[in-house]
């Protein structure tokens, strides 16, 4: 079976998360505004942008940042529709950090893997 889809490079992938980070940073000031200048992670910045990342992604097949950047998140191999369960556990991985910045040949990150997911750019199918 051809692929649907071509499979997204690191730069756009990394850009798209970026967008996203500052997207939760923004909302975690909304609602408690930094005692300091850190822009490390705390627990509302961090569940934000599970919640933020999990919804857009399930509903759409794409996060903010990922949209942005003309990506989808699509299931493995068949690059299909992913499910809600499926998105939340690779949501939850990136958040670990450590699964999403292990990759294989492919491209595809540990977290990617362990959800059977796939990152493609989108219109960029036959």
């Amino acid at each position: 079976m051809a692929a649907l889809y071509d499979r997204a490079g690191f730069g756009r992938r990394f850009l798209a998360i970026t967008i996203d980070w500052a997207i939760a940073s923004l909302t975690s000031a909304l609602f408690a505004p930094p005692l300091s200048n850190e822009l490390g992670p705390t627990s509302l910045r961090l569940g934000i942008f599970v919640l933020e990342v999990s919804l857009l992604t399930a509903l759409t097949g794409s996060s903010a940042g990922q949209r942005l950047f003309g990506l989808r998140v699509v299931s493995w191999p068949n690059q299909g529709y992913l499910p809600p369960s499926l998105v939340l556990l690779r949501t939850f991985l990136i958040a670990l950090v450590i699964p999403a910045v292990v990759y294989d040949v492919e491209g595809r990150g540990l977290h990617d893997r362990l959800a059977r997911s796939q990152v493609v750019r989108v219109g960029s199918g036959a």
